[in-house]
């Protein structure tokens, strides 16, 4: 698939007539950059070009959407909004409650969605009894993926406890191996740090920190251990810890600089995009501690409303992505999980029939992402993060003074905090 890039990543329609060129286009802004992203979207574009519809590009890079959720603010206050983009978690209800977003309850009804769907995406899509985005996958956070031939090749297997990783990382380092792949990126940081949360205590008490923003959850010492976790794994990382895209630690996974990486399952999509294959040159397992759990994060595209010109074209990329194929196929490219409840099994590697596994035993097993959007709006998530980026390159700050700082950050943020 071959895009017209413009400024800043946008597409652009060529000025000159063309008998062949597509009667309607929807402008995409996203960040799916990476190769594995790449060949997801090319499954977008492709389907949606046998409608004789054009994806136009706006691809924004930046890991965790970063610099995209910038952009698309400036589109928008520009009077310039996208037909289509990717939206992730709670900021759903804020565009729709300005009424920006097109309601697509037009295709959800009559493809009986709510039955498809997972409870959970439902209600992620659902806004005021309307349907306010196309939910594309879902993605697992928790996970430990390992090179498989080197752990073959010293005979070691996958940790399933944290006394297992220390001595498994032991061998590795004393092969000459990094024992665990990570960049001090905030947002790469953050989310290690929120899968050890999710290890030290499970979902209801993750859930009471990021989601609730309990200023008494931050004070527990469940929270000094997650951060205690945090700073003793540095010692199996290669050092100094720089700052990478997330990519390049994927790379050093697959080339076997590095022997673990605890990271996102669209990881395992740019891994199988390299060629790689999913229980030969890598595999993975829950992180410790959390194999009955679900980190989640969900690809989503919203549509804007505009002056409804192109609706037509919006509801039928919102029809594709909720068909069977198309959840398929986009999905094993991404490395993430459909949104049905009742997929295609028999498609999945070992690593998606686990993540299907265990999403699917409900909510009480699962955990919002607050990294990616899924827990806490953007003032709360930034503030999270920056804090626990700071105790992980500076390691003279104490457990004690960032649960300090954390607790303010949730009293001035939280509805608990300020009835205190």
């Amino acid at each position: 698939m071959k895009y017209a890039i413009g400024i800043a990543g946008a597409a652009t329609v060529a000025s000159a007539p063309n008998p062949n060129q597509p009667a309607a286009a929807l402008q995409v802004v996203h960040w799916w950059t990476s190769a594995g992203e790449r060949k997801a979207v090319d499954v977008l574009a492709s389907k949606l070009a046998e409608e004789n519809i054009q994806w136009r590009d706006a691809a924004i890079p930046g890991g965790a959407g970063l610099g995209a959720s910038k952009v698309l603010k400036s589109m928008v206050l520009a009077g310039k909004a996208p037909e289509a983009t990717q939206l992730n978690g709670i900021v759903f209800g804020e565009w729709a409650d300005l009424g920006l977003l097109l309601e697509l309850d037009d295709v959800a009804t009559p493809g009986g969605w709510q039955k498809l769907l997972f409870p959970t995406v439902w209600s992620l899509v659902h806004n005021r009894g309307h349907v306010v985005a196309a939910p594309l996958g879902i993605h697992r956070i928790n996970n430990l993926f390992y090179n498989k031939k080197i752990f073959d090749r010293l005979g070691l297997t996958a940790p399933k406890t944290w006394a297992e990783f220390e001595r498994v990382a032991e061998k590795l380092k004393h092969a000459g191996v990094t024992p665990l792949a990570q960049s001090s990126e905030a947002w790469q940081v953050a989310t290690l740090f929120e899968t050890l949360v999710l290890a030290e205590s499970g979902p209801a008490y993750y859930r009471s920190l990021f989601v609730d923003l309990n200023p008494g959850a931050f004070g527990d010492t469940r929270m000094t251990h997650a951060l205690q976790r945090l700073r003793t794994l540095k010692a199996w990382m290669a050092q100094p810890v720089r700052e990478r895209p997330w990519p390049e630690m994927t790379r050093q996974l697959a080339d076997g600089d590095a022997a673990m990486f605890v990271m996102g399952d669209w990881a395992k999509g740019e891994l199988l995009a390299w060629g790689l294959t999913t229980d030969q040159e890598f595999s993975c397992v829950a992180v410790p501690g959390t194999a009955d759990y679900h980190l989640y994060s969900v690809d989503t595209l919203a549509m804007f409303a505009g002056d409804y010109s192109h609706q037509t074209a919006q509801e039928k990329l919102a029809q594709l992505i909720m068909s069977q194929p198309v959840q398929s196929a986009y999905n094993q490219a991404k490395g993430a999980i459909s949104v049905w409840r009742s997929p295609a099994l028999s498609k999945m590697d070992s690593c998606a029939r686990s993540s299907w596994s265990a999403f699917s035993k409900g909510s009480a097993f699962q955990a919002p992402s607050l990294v990616h959007r899924m827990a806490a709006d953007e003032t709360a998530k930034d503030a999270i993060v920056a804090e626990v980026h700071r105790y992980f390159v500076d390691d003279k700050m104490s457990e004690s003074d960032i649960q300090r700082r954390l607790v303010s950050i949730a009293r001035s943020l939280s509805k608990t905090g300020k009835q205190e």
